[in-house]
């Protein structure tokens, strides 16, 4: 079996003949365009402080938890990956994943992974306990040189903009560093993530409200005071360039309570007896308010409910947070949302980006939704979603329904950095063979295939996210 690493030069695109000579055409005609990538997780500081990568294993492995949930998976124990309490050899790290690299076959973490090692690193041969060593000791090396630090491979990799996920109470100061440095080019946006303070039943919520009090220098001790507190960072997060915000609920219940009875239940989440009945209606209130707040300040909303939290206790206790076991749940959008909707659907202001790991509420809700609000947009695939079958389905599911001018553009949703080419990589080429695919069905003229094909990569993203540069930021 060979063990040559050469990821194919027409990979992902159809396998007619007729048709891929096309998709080969579309692809080629984007495949160099600069990257935006308005929602993931990379943090702002480590392009701020552009120090080099510790090692291989760190930058790869251990913050990947599409990595660390496949690996745990096939009884690789998290420790042995980087996330216990205890250091963990980082070549350790490297060869447990090595030596279970066919356990990403047919996967898009495998994908990603080829396309990075091969293209970013120069690697050419397939991972394998035999060679663990030597492509440490090839990556290691790269990551000591200048060509390979953080700033260097942001513009290597030609993005143009990133966003950020940040905490209301953070200061952004590395987001600062960044806009005032003269030989940094490029756009690193805070994204407004207001999770922490909904649920007034959840562990470490004062600690948060207390938190929040002192970076938006008001008291958030009440219902009122926290309105204005948040309301407050949303403007420090809009002045440091933010265009976005971010919400990830277990559910899109949107109802608003009264003053009285959100202060009611406040009060009870700071004495720490706010029931559960309680606290998710105060949860359906602020992702209400979190909603009227962007239809005053035009922060777009993205919103991703149904996701199952850490879903395995002993896991979250030892490993905490982010460490491979968030699972996806049924989604609903449509009743849930009515209350928003009703009141801001049709606000110019307004703007929603519905994202689900439920692909059946593409079709069912996100794009008939997306089909008739001005203010909804069709979020791309991602967790679970963001792989080529599920993206090909995503493209028919909401196309008929809502068109292409409605739809996201695509999102990497990502904390590996190195991933985030391949990752965009993978949609244009994926895009490329849809459209090419409705040309031969003669529902678009290759024009039309060409002109949406470079929509796909800027002004539908940039539009969608009212992004900086090109002619849509003001959109």
């Amino acid at each position: 079996m060979s063990r040559e690493l050469s990821p194919h030069v027409d990979r992902l695109l159809p396998a007619d003949p007729g048709v891929r000579e096309l998709a080969r055409r579309l692809y080629d005609a984007v495949a160099a365009a600069p990257i935006l990538s308005p929602h993931g997780h990379v943090d702002a500081a480590l392009l701020a402080d552009d120090k080099p990568f510790p090692d291989p294993a760190t930058l790869l492995i251990t913050p990947d938890h599409y990595v660390l949930r496949l690996l745990h998976a096939v009884g690789v124990p998290l420790d042995a990956l980087g996330r216990g309490a205890a250091p963990a050899d980082p070549q350790e790290v490297w060869r447990a994943f090595c030596a279970n690299w066919d356990v990403f076959l047919g996967t898009p973490v495998r994908y990603w992974f080829e396309t990075s090692l091969s293209e970013v690193f120069g690697v050419t041969e397939q991972p394998s306990a035999g060679n663990a060593d030597e492509l440490y000791a090839h990556i290691d090396a790269q990551l000591r040189t200048a060509e390979f630090h953080p700033r260097a491979l942001f513009e290597r990799f030609r993005i143009e903009v990133l966003a950020t996920t940040d905490d209301p109470a953070d200061d952004l100061a590395a987001h600062a560093r960044l806009r005032d440095d003269p030989s940094f080019h490029g756009h690193v946006l805070p994204t407004f993530r207001a999770d922490r303070y909904m649920d007034p039943s959840a562990a470490g919520w004062t600690i948060a409200i207390a938190e929040l009090s002192e970076a938006a220098g008001t008291d958030a001790g009440n219902y009122a005071g926290l309105l204005e507190a948040l309301r407050r960072r949303r403007a420090a997060f809009r002045a440091a360039g933010g265009t976005a915000t971010d919400t990830g609920v277990l559910d899109a219940g949107s109802q608003p309570l009264t003053s009285a009875d959100a202060e009611r239940i406040h009060a009870a989440g700071l004495r720490g007896d706010a029931t559960t009945e309680d606290a998710t209606a105060y949860r359906r209130n602020m992702l209400y308010r979190l909603a009227e707040m962007s239809s005053e300040d035009g922060l777009v909303m993205q919103l991703h409910p149904g996701v199952i939290r850490n879903h395995h206790r002993d896991t979250l206790a030892r490993f905490g947070p982010d460490s491979g076991h968030d699972l996806p749940d049924v989604a609903a959008f449509t009743r849930p949302l009515t209350p928003i909707l009703n009141d801001f659907g049709t606000n110019e202001t307004f703007r929603m980006v519905l994202f689900t790991v439920d692909e059946t509420a593409f079709s069912r809700e996100i794009g008939p939704l997306a089909g008739f609000y001005p203010s909804v947009y069709a979020g791309a695939p991602w967790w679970f979603l963001d792989t080529p079958d599920a993206i090909a389905r995503y493209r028919r599911s909401v196309t008929d329904s809502a068109g292409f001018t409605k739809t996201s553009g695509f999102v990497d949703d990502t904390r590996a950095f190195c991933s985030i080419p391949a990752r965009h990589d993978m949609s244009r080429r994926l895009d490329a063979g849809y459209l090419a695919a409705l040309v031969s069905e003669h529902r678009l003229t290759e024009e039309q295939a060409f002109a949406l094909a470079h929509r796909f990569v800027d002004d539908i993203p940039r539009t969608t996210f009212r992004l900086p540069g090109g002619t849509a930021s003001a959109s």
